[in-house]
């Protein structure tokens, strides 16, 4: 379901050297010039601890970017975790013009942005008065432009002309959507460094209509109904093992290109999670956000976590850069292993048990005799509100009743 996009920091050696008069503090309107539209974020800029840092703003969520750079009259500014920047020339103190590059494609990933100091609206224009309530849940079916389909649940808040939410599908959620609502039609966008969402829709007496607009190339329609009932396939019966298989054998380098088995003594006779994901994957990010924490409260009750990591990269070293920024930002105490490539094919060969590898993140539960008792496909990250709570839920619970069992 990813549209990815990535990053890149240059001029290391004056990384925070005069950070606090790289970008002025305040409040920055940045768009994003994407397939003719104009795709919005705000960026808000300040100086902790003698250091500049900036937060991207979608919604609730705030992300961090504590990685500047300055090289002659262009400021470089490392986009979270992922593996790509904000680079552009500041022009009178009040306007930063550049690109949005990511480093991971193989080819060249550029897009246009300007940000603009003081302007603190996500959407700007004349806008009509709500004259429709989007609030709710809907049924919604996408298409993409080679007519393929797939179903999704909307989830909107609607408060006078402003709305968040977001979009589940059984790959994952499109996190944290905002925007306004003018008339019956809502336009709403999201940036979190390597992916870059925005949505239009206008409501009738029929539904929904809408268009989904993904980075530089991925374009899809969709409709909707609204559906207080609306529901998902269950995320435990996707992915599953082959007939005659009720365990996984895996044998991948970690960090340190030490070799880890999930037969080590370490794992035995313990409850073992095993977590699909990439670095580049913000659900897998929201995922290990989870899963982190987690594990440092839980690891003296015989449970493990084992991540097992298909980056953009096949190159062992450039892999084991990003899982170690990874790693730090999110404090992650469980393995991270270098098992292959960001690709569901590939990444299914590497695990020949499974009938597939269908999505970043996927999460495997094996009992305390090494079976695989349920293997999650996807994850509802903190951006899906209820469905977020509900899922930390039914996660605590079965882990706790595989812990019980003898």
């Amino acid at each position: 379901m990813y549209y990815i996009f990535a990053v890149f920091i240059c001029c290391a050696s004056v990384l925070q050297s005069h950070a606090q008069e790289m970008l002025p503090q305040g409040t920055w309107r940045v768009e994003l010039d994407i397939q003719n539209q104009k795709l919005p974020f705000l960026l808000e800029t300040r100086t902790e601890k003698g250091r500049q840092v900036a937060y991207i703003r979608n919604g609730e969520e705030k992300l961090l970017l504590n990685e500047f750079s300055q090289s002659k009259d262009s400021i470089s500014a490392t986009l979270h975790i992922f593996d790509a920047v904000l680079r552009g020339k500041l022009e009178n103190g009040k306007v930063w013009r550049g690109y949005w590059q990511k480093l991971d494609t193989k080819k060249p990933y550029l897009v246009p942005f300007v940000a603009t100091l003081g302007e603190s609206a996500r959407f700007v224009g004349e806008f009509a008065t709500p004259t429709a309530n989007f609030s709710g849940k809907w049924d919604v079916t996408f298409k993409s432009s080679d007519g393929q389909t797939y179903p999704s649940v909307g989830i909107f808040q609607q408060k006078g002309a402003k709305i968040t939410g977001t979009f589940l599908t059984t790959t994952g959620d499109y996190r944290y959507l905002e925007g306004v609502v003018s008339g019956n039609t809502f336009m709403m966008s999201a940036f979190d460094g390597n992916h870059a969402f925005s949505f239009k829709a206008t409501q009738s007496d029929k539904g929904l209509a809408g268009e989904f607009w993904a980075g530089k190339g991925g374009y899809e329609t969709f409709t909707a109904v609204r559906n207080e009932s609306a529901s998902l396939p269950d995320a435990n019966s996707l992915t599953y093992l082959k007939e005659g298989f009720e365990r996984l054998e895996f044998s991948f380098p970690n960090t340190e290109n030490k070799t880890i088995s999930l037969q080590d003594e370490r794992y035995k006779g313990k409850v073992v999670i095993i977590q699909l994901f990439g670095s580049w994957c913000p659900n897998c990010m929201d995922e290990t956000a989870f899963l982190a924490p987690y594990y440092a409260k839980n690891k003296n009750r015989d449970i493990e976590i084992i991540g097992l990591a298909y980056e953009r990269s096949p190159n062992f070293e450039q892999a084991k850069t990003r899982l170690e920024k990874l790693k730090k930002r999110y404090q992650v105490e469980y393995e991270l292993l270098v098992a292959g490539i960001s690709d569901k094919v590939e990444a299914s060969k590497t695990l020949p048990a499974l009938n597939a590898v269908l999505a970043f993140p996927t999460t495997i539960f094996i009992d305390k005799k090494g079976k695989v008792r349920r293997i999650h496909t996807g994850f509802t990250g903190a951006g899906t509100g209820a469905y977020y709570e509900k899922f930390k839920d039914e996660f605590r619970d079965f882990v706790n009743q595989l812990l019980e069992e003898e």
